[in-house]
């Protein structure tokens, strides 16, 4: 077999679809490992589960790279054991893979989870302090990126940590936020001047490509957000804007969301069941998230999608008939 430009583990999912569709769009030669099939990209998958070092060693194809974005990273994981399992051991696997492979680079999409809440706009710099499994265990994961490339001065890694990624067809947090705005069911918790950086999936995928294009020896970490940064009612003004929703949301104190969220978590343990509230997604709307991504912005990327408009592009894609 023919060395591939670019293996792709976890390429099947969000990010994953988009970042095969621009890769195939400018001619590489692609390989995607996922443990589930892909819809668009079919002919170029393996399904295979990271968990499985031997798997993954027989199915590594040589490849110039690898971009590494399997992970699990939803806040109610459970047993929380897989978050190790997964983010750490699985990466743990990728990098024995890749060396039997003869594979010397690497992009890994960490999470800027690894600062913490609240954090004063961290760049790649400040110390970390992740609060929850997430951010620990992508944490540890980088950590054993880095000491596999000290090993040899030509191994390449690059250590990507985006900001919340919203855009079409995900359902993550900005989608449920917007989808509640839509429904008329949101209420503002908090005083909304808390600001957001955020990252549009399309953008996130073409800095992949830039970082790929420009890799050099070494280990290199960037934040990734797009810019400006957006407080949480500039957020609802677009969402309001696009949806031509009139009435202003209701909106109750921090303190009462906040107590509202741990009710919620014990009726998710007694009941076992999952809820849409909890108290960490609580914390997480009402914190400061904003980071500093000028090192990205820095070197000669063009951002293909601006911000505001990359938000109006999803709200008109997925809420476009509720209006």
């Amino acid at each position: 077999m023919s060395p591939v430009n670019i293996s792709v583990i976890g390429g099947s999912g969000f990010l994953g679809t988009r970042l095969l569709r621009l890769l195939s769009k400018e001619g590489f030669q692609l390989h995607n490992i996922d443990k589930n099939g892909s819809h668009d990209f079919s002919g170029v998958t393996t399904i295979q589960d990271i968990r499985d070092p031997e798997g993954l060693r027989n199915v590594m194809s040589p490849a110039s790279t690898v971009i590494h974005l399997a992970a699990e990273h939803k806040d109610d994981v459970t047993p929380t054991s897989l978050y190790y399992d997964v983010n750490v051991q699985g990466t743990r696997n990728i990098l024995d893979a890749m060396d039997r492979a003869g594979i010397t680079s690497i992009i890994f999409t960490s999470t800027v989870a690894v600062y913490g809440l609240n954090r004063d706009n961290p760049d790649e710099n400040e110390p970390v302090a992740p609060f929850n499994h997430y951010g620990k265990s992508k944490w540890q994961a980088e950590e054993l990126i880095r000491e596999w490339q000290r090993k040899s001065s030509e191994r390449s890694a690059v250590i990507l940590r985006p900001s919340v990624i919203f855009g079409e067809t995900n359902r993550g947090n900005v989608y449920n936020f917007i989808s509640q705005m839509a429904s008329g069911r949101f209420l503002m918790i908090g005083r909304g001047k808390n600001q957001k950086s955020m990252a549009y999936v399309g953008n996130v995928a073409a800095f992949i490509q830039y970082v790929f294009e420009n890799m050099q020896p070494g280990c290199t970490t960037y934040n990734y957000t797009d810019l400006p940064d957006i407080t949480t009612w500039d957020l609802i003004g677009v969402v309001r804007s696009e949806l031509g929703i009139k009435i202003l949301p209701v909106t109750i104190p921090y303190f009462a969301g906040l107590f509202a969220g741990n009710v919620f978590d014990l009726m998710a343990r007694i009941l076992h069941r999952k809820f849409n509230i909890s108290a960490v997604r609580i914390k997480k709307f009402c914190a400061t998230t904003r980071f500093n991504a000028e090192k990205a912005h820095s070197t000669g990327f063009k951002v293909p999608h601006p911000l505001i408009e990359a938000l109006q592009d999803t709200i008109r894609f997925e809420f476009s008939d509720k209006k």
